[in-house]
């Protein structure tokens, strides 16, 4: 077969960077390979079958162990994982927030294989190719319990505009840092061009407070914010601060003009029809993310980034691989992690596919795509500076990211986790009162001057003042621990 004898060829030049064993003859390790069951979030690929052949025929001849590769698709993942971890039927599964595999909740949970113990000892080149800091937002109650993707250590949010636009108006982007410099720009698109779309949103928003330096203490379903760089945080309810307020009314001047999609409080973030029509958007990573955002939305963009590279447990648990703590094959899911970490050929493997059938190397040895049978989802799946570099992209794209990892600055609250298991029923309860407000007060749907103060009579009756003074309490304690 072809992947087959594509495979038997980049075996012999790659094989050094596993670390594992090749003595043994295929046929034998065949007989008795342990299988690691491995779910990640992403829409199934035509082609899941063919990369798993692929990396299962390497892995065999260097490791002698195959992964069963699966992906949930995003809109089942969080129900999908409910099911796995009641059954146990995985070893490794990919987690972050709350909605998608609830890193800190499971781990709490004991869900999670703790790992310290195999990165000091045959996973400690796994612990060493990772940024330091990327550990540090790992730690829960001093305990690692996932892998996390070596990526950009800050995913700051980002205006990103239409490029034909951009050059027909000759508009510097850079000037353009916050909602309110904004507005004339897109007023001057609503006038001029009345088949854009100035400013698109959708039902999950942005965090916009970010531009004021704010981070969310347990995700975006619960608007309790701290100020990130300061060095004695204070819980707020970004909906009680003028920041929060001044914001709000920004966005839904927006929508009263015609700004926003009449749609963005239903639109789902995947739903990105009709996005060659826009002119302005708000999306959140590291540098040169511009060529994943041009793909995305199928137009030319340029972007600026307007608010600050800090380094908070939210982006340094952007994505995870956990390991199932009632795992058989503990030292078999730390080495295929630490493949996935240390080795180009497992990376581009799950990342672009099969060489010379979803993808070929140009002459700069860069990936030029042939097929969208198969797509890796890469903030999901390890360390991306053994990735390959994309035609078009800068060759030195990866020095590039380095060099802005080492620019940011880390949060006062780097590693918190709070502890929220006598506060679940007061925490699921903001939750749901959250959930019913957010995307139409977020995108400017609807009157904050009547729904803003519904909502916080709301969120009041569920708790979330006990919840406000609970964090702050674990807050201080952390910060004391942290800074005897």
């Amino acid at each position: 077969m072809k992947v087959k004898a594509l495979l038997s060829i980049i075996l012999v030049v790659f094989i050094t960077f596993t670390g594992c064993d090749s003595a043994t003859p295929l046929s034998e390790k065949e007989d008795d390979a342990v299988n690691l069951i491995y779910y990640t979030i992403g829409n199934p690929d035509k082609d899941l079958d063919v990369v798993n052949e692929a990396l299962n025929e390497y892995l065999l001849k260097t490791c002698g162990f195959t992964v069963q590769y699966e992906k949930i698709p995003w809109s089942e993942y969080s129900s999908e994982v409910s099911s796995l971890i009641g059954s146990g039927n995985f070893d490794i599964l990919f987690a972050t927030g709350k909605d998608q595999g609830d890193y800190a909740g499971n781990a709490q949970n004991g869900v999670w294989l703790p790992l310290d113990s195999f990165l000091e000892t045959s996973a400690k080149t796994l612990y060493d190719t990772i940024d330091p800091l990327f550990w540090e937002g790992m730690r829960i109650n001093g305990t690692i319990y996932g892998v996390p993707t070596n990526k950009e250590l800050s995913s700051p949010e980002w205006f990103i505009f239409a490029k034909d636009l951009v050059d027909k108006y000759e508009i510097n982007p850079d000037e353009y840092q916050t909602f309110e410099s904004l507005e004339p720009l897109l007023q001057m698109i609503h006038q001029n061009e009345p088949d854009r779309l100035p400013f698109r949103l959708d039902s999950e928003a942005r965090n916009y407070f970010s531009l004021d330096g704010y981070e969310y203490i347990i995700g975006r379903e619960i608007p309790l914010m701290v100020k990130s760089l300061d060095e004695s945080p204070q819980v707020v309810n970004i909906f009680e601060t003028e920041c929060g307020q001044s914001t709000i009314q920004t966005i839904r001047r927006f929508y009263e003009k015609g700004y926003i999609n009449e749609d963005a409080a239903l639109r789902e973030p995947t739903d990105l029809a009709g996005s060659e029509k826009l002119f302005c958007t708000m999306g959140s990573g590291g540098p040169y993310s511009d060529a994943t955002w041009s793909a995305n939305f199928g137009i030319d963009v340029v972007s600026t980034r307007v608010s600050n590279t800090v380094v908070t447990t939210e982006s340094a648990r952007g994505g995870i691989m956990a390991v199932n703590s009632k795992t058989k094959h503990p030292e078999e899911c730390l080495t295929f992690l630490t493949l996935v970490n240390t080795d180009p050929v497992v990376r581009n493997l799950l990342n672009f596919g099969v060489e010379n059938v979803h993808y070929t190397l140009d002459e700069n040895n860069q990936v030029v795509s042939l097929s969208t049978d198969y797509a890796g989802v890469s903030y999901t799946q390890g360390n991306w500076f053994i990735l390959y570099t994309q035609a078009g992209e800068p060759q030195n794209k990866w020095e590039i990211y380095r060099e802005f990892n080492n620019s940011c600055t880390r949060s006062s609250l780097l590693g918190f986790s709070p502890d929220l298991e006598e506060l679940q029923d007061i925490t699921n309860n903001v939750s749901t009162v959250y959930k019913k407000y957010y995307a139409s007060i977020m995108t400017g749907s609807v009157d904050p001057d009547i729904y803003i103060p519904k909502m916080l009579s709301e969120l009041k009756g569920a708790g979330i003042d006990t919840l406000k003074t609970s964090l702050q309490s674990q807050i201080d304690n952390f910060l004391a621990q942290s800074n005897p």
